[in-house]
C-alpha cells in the first residue's frame, strides 16, 4: 500500500476562498438584513459549503486490488483491475467542460468532457500535477502530490 497527499493548487485556493467570501457575504447579508427573513433561496445557499466540503479530495491510497480516493468521511474504490495506462499529464483538465460537478470549490469533481479525454470523472485539487487513469470503459483524472511515484506504484 502507498498513499499519497492531495495538494490544493494555486487554482483551488483561490476559487474555493473567493466563492466561499461572496457566498458568506450574500448569506449574511441576507439573513441579517433589514427584514430578517430567510428566504428559500438563502437556506439552500446555506447548504452549498458544507456539501462541497464533503467532497473534498483529502489523498489516494494505492492498494493491490483499487486506488482509493479519500473524501471528508468515504472514500471512492476505483478497482485496479482492468487498469489499462496511468499517465501523467500535466494540466488534464485544460479545455475540458463540466457537464455536472464542481469545479473548484474545494475540489474538482464529477463528470467532465473534454476532445482529447472524451468524457471522464477527475478528483482533483491541483490542476498542474494531474494524472489520467484509463480502463477501456471509463477515464479518470487525479492529482496526487508526487505524480510519477503514483503512476510506478499503480502500474508496479
Amino acid at each position: 500500500m502507498k498513499t499519497f497527499r492531495a495538494p490544493w493548487g494555486r487554482t483551488l485556493v483561490w476559487v474555493s476562498v473567493l466563492v466561499s467570501v461572496l457566498l458568506l457575504a450574500i448569506l449574511l447579508r441576507g439573513s441579517f438584513g433589514p427584514h430578517g427573513r430567510v428566504t428559500l433561496l438563502l437556506a439552500g445557499l446555506w447548504l452549498v459549503l458544507p456539501l462541497s466540503a464533503l467532497f473534498t479530495i483529502r489523498g489516494y491510497t494505492v492498494t493491490p486490488e483499487a486506488i482509493l480516493v479519500h473524501r471528508l468521511f468515504w472514500d471512492t474504490r476505483l478497482p485496479r483491475r482492468g487498469l489499462v495506462s496511468a499517465t501523467v499529464e500535466p494540466r488534464a483538465l485544460k479545455g475540458s467542460m463540466r457537464t455536472c460537478g464542481n469545479g473548484g470549490l474545494y475540489s474538482f469533481t464529477g463528470w467532465y468532457w473534454s476532445r482529447k479525454l472524451g468524457h471522464f470523472h477527475p478528483y482533483v485539487t491541483d490542476l498542474n500535477r494531474t494524472v489520467v487513469l484509463r480502463w477501456e470503459k471509463r477515464t479518470v483524472v487525479v492529482s496526487p502530490d508526487d505524480p510519477e511515484g503514483f503512476v510506478r506504484a499503480v502500474t508496479g
